[in-house]
C-alpha cells in the first residue's frame, strides 16, 4: 500500500508541485560552476548601534548615504556571528532596535564590464527585520530572521562601471506580537523605578534572541538568461528510481534545457530534455537515512544545461543540484522512508555557541554531526526555526533525517493567531518550502512549536496554515509540536503525526520519578486513542549542571538526567512497538536564554555542555540509539556499537 502510494507521488509530482502557491522566484543555493560565480562576503564589517531614545537616528541622519565611519564610532563586527557576545559593552549584548552594518566589497571587472553578467546580493540570515541598500540606493527589504534573500544589483554595479560598491544592512531584532517568533515590548512607566522611556523586549521562548548577520553575506553571479528555480520529487517504482523536475528559467523565453543525472561515480544514469520531465533510473541506489542501510545517504547529481541565443550572443548557464531518491509516507502507526518503517531516534538542536551566538560557524556544525554519529542519532527537529542550508547539505550528505521547522515558536497571545499574523506565517512557510524542497533529508514540515492551541482561534489558524503548507509540497508530511492536553487541542485534527512536547517529573511533581511510567503511558494512550495517529515525543529531558552529583538521584544532578530518561525508555520501548514513531531529547547541547533565577546561564537540558562535552546522559542515549538501530535495522550485517572505524561513517 505505501509503495503503491509513493509511485502515485512520483508520477503526479509535477502535476502536485504546480498546485502550490509559491513566492515568485526561486531561492537556489548559490554554487560555483562554468556560468556562475560567487565571492564570500565574511570577515570584518563595520557597526553601530543607534543608542538614541528613538531608534530612528540613523534614518533621521541617513547613514546609508555615507560610510559609515564618517558618521561617528564603529565597531569592528565579524560576520556571521551574533553581535550580543563579541564585545563588552553589556548595553549592546541585550539591546533591541536598530543596528547598522557596512562593507565595502571589491568588484572583478568581468563582473561589471559584461552586462551579459548578473550580480546578485544574498544575505543568508538578518534577524530580525533588514533593509539594505548599494551605494547608498534601497535595494531590498525583508521580515524574518532565519532565511535567505536576495536582490539583483546589476545595474547599479554597471554603471560607470563601479570597482566596488558599499554594502549598508540595517537590521530591528524587534518582536511584536506579529513576527515570528512573536514578542512583546514591555514599557516600565513607574519613573520612580525607571527612566524615562525604559522598555524591554518580553518574549513567550527559552532561547536568547540573538541578533545580527547571523550566515554567510555574498556576491554571485549569473548570466542574464538563467535557470531560476529547479523542484524535483522522487519515487519508486519496483527497482525503478524516478525522479521528477520541474526547472523555471528567467530572462528569455527562448531557451533549450538539457538534464542529466549522474551517480555518484560521475556516470550517466538518465538524461532528458525540456522544462519539465521525469528520469528513470534503473536499480537505483536509494537514499537512506543514517544507520538504516549499509550505505546511507546516496546522492545523485542533477545538472542542468541552459542554452539561449541573444542579441549579444549566445548565453549559457549551468547548475548541479545533488539528489537523493527516496520516499516518504505515513500510516495511522507507521512513518515509512522507502516502503520501511522508520523511527526517529535523534535530538532537539539550537543554533547556539560561545561567542558566536547562533552565527554560522564551519568548525562547530562538522563537530556536532560528529557528535551526532557518534551518538547513533538519526534525526533532530530544526527547533525552533530553520537552520542554515549547509546544515541541511549536510543532512543530506551523512544521512541524518531532518523535521523541519519554522520560526512558530511562542504563539502563545490571542492577538498572535489574528489575520496580520497568519499571513506572515503563510509567506514563512513559503519561503522554508521554496528554500528545502529539494532536500531528500527533510523528511517532515513542523509549522510551530508549543503553541496555544486550545485558544478558539487556533483551529482555523492551523486548519489554514497546514493546509496552505500542503498546497505548497503535497509530498511531506506536516505537524506541529504541541504541549497542549489532548482533548483541547484544536489543531491536531489537521497534522499527520502527532508530535507531544512533555517534562513529566521536571516541571510538576519535582523529583517523583516514580511516576513517569504511569503518566508517560497514559500520555500516549489519551493521544492515540483520540487521533489514530503515530505518535513522536518531540521533547523530554531534564536540567542538569556538569560535575553535579548526588545518589540517590536529586534534580539537576548528572545522575537525575539519566534516571529520567531511563523511566521515559520504559514505556517508549513498549508503545515503539505499536504506534509510537520517534523521541527526540531536549537538547543535544546547553545553550543561551534570557536571564532569569530558573536559569543558570542558559539551559542546561542538553546531553552535552555548551562547548559540546558529553555529560552521563550522552552515554546513556550512545547505548539506546545503537542498540535501537540494530534492533530495527535493514542491514546485512550487525552495526557496530560505538561507530568508530564503520563504514557508515565514511564519506
Amino acid at each position: 500500500m505505501a509503495r503503491t502510494a509513493a509511485v502515485a507521488v512520483a508520477v503526479l509530482g509535477p502535476l502536485l508541485w504546480g498546485c502550490g502557491l509559491a513566492l515568485q522566484g526561486g531561492m537556489l543555493y548559490p554554487r560555483e560552476s562554468p556560468s556562475r560565480e560567487r565571492k564570500e562576503l565574511g570577515g570584518l564589517w563595520s557597526f553601530r548601534a543607534d543608542f538614541s531614545d528613538s531608534r530612528r537616528q540613523g534614518f533621521e541622519e541617513q547613514w546609508y548615504q555615507r560610510p559609515l565611519r564618517e558618521l561617528g564610532p564603529t565597531l569592528d563586527m565579524p560576520v556571521p556571528s551574533s553581535f550580543n557576545d563579541v564585545t563588552q559593552d553589556r548595553q549592546l549584548r541585550g539591546f533591541i532596535g536598530w543596528v547598522w552594518y557596512e562593507r565595502e566589497a571589491a568588484l572583478p571587472q568581468r563582473w561589471t564590464q559584461d552586462l551579459r553578467t548578473r550580480v546578485v546580493l544574498r544575505i543568508g540570515s538578518a534577524h530580525y527585520y533588514a533593509i539594505v541598500w548599494v551605494n547608498g540606493v534601497h535595494v531590498a527589504e525583508h521580515e524574518g530572521g532565519h532565511l535567505p534573500f536576495e536582490v539583483d544589483i546589476s545595474k547599479l554595479v554597471h554603471v560607470g562601471p563601479l570597482e566596488s560598491c558599499r554594502i549598508t544592512i540595517a537590521i530591528n531584532n524587534t518582536l511584536t506580537p506579529n513576527t515570528l517568533p512573536p514578542g512583546t515590548i514591555l514599557y516600565k512607566t513607574d519613573t520612580s523605578k525607571y527612566p524615562k522611556g525604559y522598555f524591554v523586549q518580553d518574549t513567550n521562548f527559552d532561547f536568547f534572541n540573538y541578533a545580527g548577520l547571523h550566515r554567510p553575506v555574498l556576491l554571485y553571479t549569473t548570466p542574464t538568461t538563467y535557470i531560476d528555480d529547479i523542484t524535483v520529487t522522487t519515487g519508486v517504482d519496483q527497482d525503478n528510481g524516478l525522479v521528477n523536475y520541474q526547472i523555471s528559467v528567467q530572462g528569455s523565453a527562448h531557451f533549450e534545457l538539457a538534464v542529466r543525472l549522474l551517480d555518484a561515480e560521475g556516470q550517466v544514469v538518465a538524461h532528458h530534455t525540456g522544462a519539465q520531465g521525469q528520469l528513470q533510473v534503473p536499480s537505483a541506489h536509494l537514499w537512506w537515512p543514517y544507520l538504516m542501510h549499509s550505505y546511507p545517504a546516496y546522492l545523485y547529481s542533477l545538472e542542468v544545461r541552459l542554452t539561449a541565443q541573444m542579441a549579444a550572443g549566445p548565453v549559457s548557464d549551468f547548475y548541479t543540484l545533488p539528489v537523493g531518491i527516496r520516499t516518504v509516507a505515513v500510516t495511522n502507526s507507521q512513518f515509512l522512508i522507502n516502503g520501511k518503517p522508520f523511527y526517529f531516534h535523534g535530538v532537539n538542536k539550537h543554533e547556539d555557541a560561545d561567542i558566536r551566538g547562533k552565527g554560522f560557524d564551519w568548525p562547530l556544525l562538522v563537530k556536532d554531526f560528529n557528535l551526532l554519529r557518534w551518538l547513533g542519532a538519526n534525526a533532530f527537529r530544526t527547533s525552533h526555526y530553520p537552520y542554515a542550508e549547509e546544515v541541511m547539505q549536510l543532512c543530506d550528505r551523512y544521512g541524518i533525517v531532518v523535521i523541519d521547522e519554522s520560526p512558530g515558536v511562542g504563539i502563545v497571545l490571542a492577538e498572535s493567531f489574528g489575520n496580520v499574523s497568519l499571513h506572515h506565517h503563510l509567506e514563512v512557510m513559503e519561503e522554508l518550502v521554496r528554500r528545502d524542497k529539494n532536500h531528500p533529508a527533510v523528511v517532515m514540515w513542523s509549522v510551530a512549536n508549543e503553541p496555544a492551541s486550545f485558544l478558539k482561534p487556533a483551529g482555523y489558524y492551523f486548519k489554514t496554515l497546514i493546509a496552505h503548507t500542503k498546497a505548497l509540497d503535497p509530498t511531506r508530511p506536516v505537524t506541529y509540536v504541541t504541549n497542549s492536553n489532548y482533548a483541547v487541542d484544536l489543531g491536531a485534527p489537521y497534522v499527520d503525526v502527532i508530535c507531544v512536547n512533555s517534562y513529566y517529573s521536571w516541571y510538576h511533581d519535582y523529583g517523583h520519578l516514580e511516576v513517569i511510567p504511569l503518566q508517560l503511558t497514559t500520555q500516549f494512550e489519551q493521544w492515540y486513542s483520540t487521533y489514530q495517529k503515530p505518535i513522536i515525543q518531540s521533547e523530554y529531558g531534564a536540567e542538569t549542571i556538569a560535575g553535579f552529583h548526588q545518589d540517590p538521584p536529586l534534580m539537576f544532578t548528572e545522575e537525575y538526567q539519566r534516571s529520567l530518561l531511563e523511566q521515559y525508555h520504559l514505556v517508549l520501548d513498549q508503545k515503539r512497538r505499536e504506534y509510537v514513531v520517534g523521541e527526540l531529547i531536549w537538547n543535544f547541547a546547553d545553550f543561551m536564554t534570557d536571564q532569569s533565577p530558573q536559569r543558570a546561564m542558559g539551559n542546561k537540558k542538553g546531553i552535552f555542555t555548551r562547548q559540546r562535552q558529553p555529560k552521563g546522559a550522552a552515554f546513556i542515549l550512545q547505548e539506546r540509539y545503537w542498540r535501537i538501530a540494530n534492533e530495527t535495522k535493514h542491514l546485512p550485517s550487525v552495526v557496530k556499537a560505538q561507530g568508530l572505524g564503520n563504514s557508515l561513517f565514511t564519506l
